[in-house]
């Protein structure tokens, strides 16, 4: 079959491949239909190389049609329609009985130290081989998959496999009170989504973002949007809107971005051509996370409120300023979304006639996969106003 294979630093290539198998008893193999580039995708792409090897498969975002089920696969058939969950997990364990499937303790990366293994990614999450690709072996598919009605777009339901829940859980952490103010900092993919989200629960949405396509995007449905590289003092024009308080609420969607931190961006490229044996407990534990958002909600929220941190995080990064959030009384929440403990609140907004979050129109490219080193490219360079990329096999 045909895959997105990582090669190196910017270095990503379509290539032939083995089709995947039935290794055991609870997996099964979906053609599939749909896959996506995630911004955290990105992150393989350059500064998460250490923990990479050649011809490992990426993506972490498909859906498609069952091909064939192992002996313990009762919930679904082949000839059905599915989504993937980015994370695999069991759904029995005590961590899924809790709703952190994050946290599946039949797939956690112990070796590492880390959580539930995850399609598509590093090392530190298992090493599996991801979506972006003709086929998919699916782990744990007696429980983890989600089944599809055999209508409608793809477009409609590709986005359970993370955008949606990740979006969802970041509201749902941000703990926006009635009638509320959020402030959304970053409106790629998962931003964008919190926000309409947010929107259609009837919170106050202020959203910023350095992009102007970014921001008219969130602005076409509601949002107060601000470019952080216009205003003199972010946090002081949020007060200034929300009666002198700050934001009830702030979801962080930046995460380690790079972009703009140029201490950060020289020690992630540094990393990138070091020895693995170097690089690694260098990335893990230099403090080269992009800290700038996460300093920006600590000051830009209101005291008593919530920080919600949706943008993905690696390292033991700079020291956080503690005497102020313990002064401001700030709740910190985080972690990477339990897709399955969203999934069923979030498919009837997915099923009805109308479109309420905007799902169908949600992408601003579809491509062929063949196409998705150069898709990766222009992503990152935050070219040709590109948001969110669809690849079809």
């Amino acid at each position: 079959m045909r895959a997105v294979t990582w090669q190196g630093i910017r270095d990503v290539r379509v290539e032939d491949v083995a089709d995947p198998r039935i290794d055991a008893p609870t997996d099964a193999v979906i053609r599939v239909t749909t896959t996506a580039i995630c911004g955290s995708d990105l992150h393989l792409y350059e500064p998460m190389s250490p923990f990479m090897k050649p011809g490992d498969i990426l993506g972490h975002e498909s859906m498609g049609i069952v091909e064939e089920i192992g002996s313990e696969v009762t919930g679904i058939a082949p000839g059905d329609r599915v989504v993937v969950p980015f994370q695999i997990c069991c759904g029995t364990c005590y961590m899924c009985q809790q709703g952190l499937h994050t946290q599946c303790e039949t797939t956690q990366v112990r070796e590492h130290g880390m959580g539930a293994a995850l399609y598509g990614y590093t090392k530190l999450y298992g090493q599996v081989p991801g979506g972006q690709a003709q086929y998919l072996q699916v782990r744990q598919a007696q429980y983890a998959p989600i089944s599809l009605p055999p209508e409608g777009p793809d477009e409609r339901f590709v986005y359970l496999s993370d955008v949606l829940p990740t979006a969802w859980q970041a509201v749902e952490y941000a703990g926006v009170p009635r009638e509320g103010t959020v402030l959304v900092l970053g409106l790629g993919p998962i931003g964008d989504m919190a926000s309409r989200i947010a929107a259609h629960r009837g919170h106050r949405v202020i959203a910023a973002d350095p992009v102007p396509e970014r921001r008219a995007r969130v602005a076409e449905r509601g949002a107060v949007v601000l470019d952080p590289d216009a205003e003199d003092d972010l946090a002081g024009t949020v007060r200034d809107l929300t009666d002198g308080r700050g934001a009830d609420s702030v979801i962080d969607a930046v995460g380690m971005e790079a972009h703009g931190s140029p201490v950060a961006q020289a020690a992630q490229k540094l990393a990138g051509f070091l020895p693995d044996a170097i690089a690694e407990p260098m990335m893990q534990k230099a403090g080269v996370d992009r800290l700038a958002s996460l300093y920006m909600a600590i000051d830009a929220v209101r005291r008593g409120g919530t920080i919600s941190l949706a943008g993905v995080y690696g390292g033991m990064a700079d020291p956080l300023p503690m005497l102020t959030l313990f002064d401001k009384q700030i709740q910190l929440r985080m972690g990477q979304a339990n897709v399955r403990r969203w999934s069923d609140d979030i498919m009837p907004l997915l099923t009805g006639d109308d479109d309420p979050l905007g799902v169908e129109h949600f992408h601003t490219h579809r491509l062929p996969l063949e196409e998705a080193p150069a898709a990766y490219d222009r992503f990152q360079k935050k070219a040709d106003g590109m948001v969110k990329v669809l690849l079809t096999p």
